[in-house]
């Protein structure tokens, strides 16, 4: 990953052909994180409370905060569940972007998920900075989390999604492991795209698939204070939604925090944004390994890449 492609497709992106001649594929990612934080009782010398409205309020807590304890188990208590009945009551999947201590400490959210449909997207064992990690504490932490998966969720997950961004070696590790259809540490398209990664053991290097994720259709944005209330949210995904319709032959990523827009204020705009979805015709609202199928049985490397 340390080389940088700042071509891309360029004038010459592809016609996806989305099942259906669909105009646009929707992804809505689900972050499930709570409980795999960093926590003083997980042995970590603090707590965090990573985008939540505390901010930064309890940066002076010395050892455990209970508070920011306290905000992030809503996500899982509350806000996930309102997040879920809006989906299903529309009929729409989404991707579970969980960590593994997440889905071993309310394992009812992992069957409920896999109920509705979702897919699973690995976001780590714990909420986890994969670029602080040496190579081996790195590729100790992709395995363990997909034991833990293959247990709660009954399968190893499809994909991957490190926090904020991966490690030089993140890419290179998950063709190591093996069982990854593609990775998601990229936000610099709005294609899925191939990319080469170096084989194991001295292999040849082998073709491997990347579907961008979002920090723009992103609800960080009300943690930093870039969105304030649900109709800046709505606006914000409406006006996404509808510039990538018109366009015709795009993807848009969505991504959701349970602790953030499981709020009620927050949900509200969510729900009219799902809304405004369901009032147009053509649009492939799927789960990410959905994509990755389509990609690999529509773009396959040898007629689309890599690149």
């Amino acid at each position: 990953m340390s080389g940088r492609d700042l071509i891309g497709y360029g004038r010459r992106r592809p016609g996806p052909r989305w099942p259906g001649e669909a105009r646009l594929a929707l992804n809505i990612a689900v972050n499930i994180e709570e409980g795999a934080e960093y926590a003083v009782p997980d042995g970590d010398p603090r707590s965090e409370s990573p985008l939540t409205d505390a901010g930064d309020a309890g940066a002076d807590v010395p050892g455990r905060d209970l508070a920011a304890e306290s905000m992030m188990a809503y996500g899982s208590r509350v806000g996930f569940w309102r997040i879920h009945r809006m989906l299903t009551e529309r009929g729409l999947p989404a991707t579970a972007s969980a960590c593994a201590l997440a889905l071993e400490r309310n394992p009812l959210i992992a069957d409920a998920a896999r109920d509705a449909g979702w897919d699973l997207l690995g976001h780590g064992y714990r909420f986890t900075k994969h670029y602080l990690l040496d190579a081996d504490a790195e590729r100790a932490e992709i395995a363990r989390a997909v034991r833990s998966f293959t247990a709660t969720w009954g399968e190893p997950p499809p994909g991957w999604y490190c926090r904020y961004g991966p490690s030089p070696r993140t890419r290179q590790l998950l063709v190591e492991h093996g069982g990854f259809a593609y990775d998601s540490n990229a936000y610099d398209d709005e294609l899925p795209y191939w990319t080469t990664v170096p084989g194991p053991a001295g292999e040849p290097p082998r073709p491997h698939l990347v579907i961008p994720h979002t920090f723009s259709n992103n609800d960080n944005k009300y943690a930093r204070g870039w969105w304030s209330t649900s109709e800046d949210a709505f606006v914000y995904l409406r006006d996404a939604f509808d510039v990538l319709y018109a366009e015709g032959g795009g993807m848009m990523v969505v991504s959701v925090h349970a602790r953030l827009t499981g709020h009620p204020a927050r949900a509200a705009g969510f729900a009219r944004f799902l809304d405004h979805v369901l009032a147009h015709e053509a649009v492939w609202v799927t789960t990410r390994a959905a994509i990755a199928d389509h990609w690999l049985a529509t773009h396959p490397p040898a007629l689309g890449g890599p690149r």
